[in-house]
C-alpha cells in the first residue's frame, strides 16, 4: 500500500462497489464533474436528479458493447454529447489544458473486492482508472506457503469468467498472478483453458544469456520493480493509453457439418516485460540524443518483434525532444522475412 501511495495512487475503499457492473460510479460522476464541469451542468439542466444514474446505465451499456479499453480512450456517446473518462500524457506540453486535466485522472487501488455476484469471494486487488476497473491482482506470500502458482490456480479455478469483473474485454483488462518472486499475467481468463505470461525482467536484465524469473532487489523482494515502476502512476497511463491493444484476425475452425468455417478471434495485447523496456529505454535515448545513432534490439524467437517494431515506430513518430520540438519527420521500417 505504501509503494502504491506514492506512486500516485489513491487507497481505495469497497464502498458503492457495484459488483453487477464493476464500477465505482462515484468516482466515475466526480471525475466527469472535475474534467468536463460545462458539459455536466449542461446534462444536468436537461435531466435533473437522474442524470448520475442514466450516465453510469449509457456507460455500462457501451462498455459491454465497445470494451474498456475503448472507453477509457474514446469515452463514449451520452445524449449528443461525448464524455471522456481518461486523459492521457500528450506527446508535447504545448496545451496546458489537456496537461492539466491528465493531472486529474484517479488511480485507486482497493484491497479485498467482491467479484462474485453470488458468493462473497474477494480478489485481492483491483486497480482502477477514474472509477473504471483496468487489472486485478492476485497476491501471494512464500512466507506463508504460497507464490505465483497458487495465484494462477485461483484465476483458473474459483474466479469466473463471465462475472463483469473478468469478462474478456468489457471487464479488467490485464489479470496478475503475483509474489515477492515472480509476475505472471494474462488478459484473458477462461478457466482452465487460461493461459498465464511471465512478465518478469529476466534473472540477468541486459546480458545476453538471462534466464527466467528476476534478479535481486535492495528491497529483498524481487518484484519490487512491478510496484515501484511498472504501476507507477505515469508508467501505468502510459501502458493504458500506447501499449495495450485490441487484436482482431480471423481464422479456419472446424463447423458442426464436418467442414470449416471462418471466424473472427480477438484478443488483448499487454507488453511483455522486455517489450515495454526496450521501446521506453529506445524513446528516452532518442529523445535525448536525437537523430543519427543506431540501436540493436536483439529478440529471441516468439518473443514478440513486431508487436515491439510497431510499438516504437508509432511512439518515434510523435517522439519530441524537451523543447517540445518533434525528433523525426518520418518512420520507415524495412523487414526480410
Amino acid at each position: 500500500e505504501c509503494l502504491l501511495g506514492k506512486g500516485g495512487w489513491h487507497l481505495g475503499t469497497n464502498v458503492n462497489w457495484d459488483r453487477k457492473n464493476a464500477l465505482f460510479p462515484y468516482v466515475v460522476i466526480d471525475f466527469i464533474k472535475l474534467t468536463q464541469p460545462r458539459m455536466y451542468e449542461e446534462l444536468q439542466t436537461l435531466h435533473g436528479i437522474e442524470l448520475d444514474g442514466k450516465i453510469i446505465g449509457a456507460l455500462i451499456r457501451e462498455r459491454i458493447l465497445k470494451g474498456t479499453l475503448y472507453i477509457l480512450r474514446h469515452g463514449f456517446k451520452f445524449h449528443g454529447k461525448k464524455l471522456l473518462l481518461a486523459y492521457f500524457q500528450p506527446a508535447n506540453k504545448l496545451n496546458e489544458e489537456v496537461i492539466q486535466k491528465y493531472h486529474q485522472n484517479k488511480l485507486t487501488v482497493t484491497r479485498q473486492v467482491p467479484c462474485h455476484i453470488v458468493n462473497y469471494d474477494t480478489v485481492d486487488l483491483v486497480f482502477s482508472i477514474n472509477g473504471l476497473p483496468v487489472a486485478t491482482c492476485e497476491l501471494k506470500n512464500p512466507a506463508s506457503g504460497q507464490n505465483w502458482q497458487d495465484a494462477v490456480k485461483q484465476y483458473r479455478s474459483d474466479r469466473d469468467w463471465r462475472m463483469p469483473l473478468f469478462r474478456f474485454k468489457a471487464g479488467a483488462l490485464v489479470h496478475f498472478a503475483t509474489d515477492t518472486d515472480e509476475v505472471h499475467m494474462t488478459t484473458n481468463l477462461k478457466g482452465d483453458r487460461t493461459v498465464f505470461l511471465p512478465f518478469n525482467r529476466g534473472s540477468d536484465p541486459g546480458k545476453i544469456q538471462c534466464g527466467a524469473g528476476n534478479p535481486q532487489h535492495i528491497s529483498g523482494h524481487r518484484t519490487a520493480y512491478f510496484w515501484e515502476d511498472i504501476l507507477q502512476r505515469d508508467s501505468f497511463l502510459e501502458i493504458v493509453g500506447s501499449f495495450i491493444f485490441l487484436e482482431s484476425r480471423e481464422e479456419m475452425v472446424p463447423d458442426e457439418h464436418g467442414g470449416r468455417k471462418k471466424i473472427l478471434k480477438e484478443s488483448i495485447i499487454f507488453p511483455r516485460f522486455h517489450q515495454l523496456d526496450v521501446v521506453r529505454k529506445t524513446l528516452t535515448y532518442s529523445a535525448k540524443e536525437k537523430t543519427g545513432n543506431n540501436y540493436l534490439i536483439q529478440h529471441s524467437a516468439g518473443s514478440g518483434k513486431t508487436n515491439s517494431i510497431s510499438w516504437l515506430s508509432h511512439r518515434l513518430a510523435s517522439l519530441h525532444d524537451h523543447n517540445d520540438e518533434k525528433i523525426f519527420d518520418c518512420v520507415i521500417i524495412v523487414t526480410a522475412r
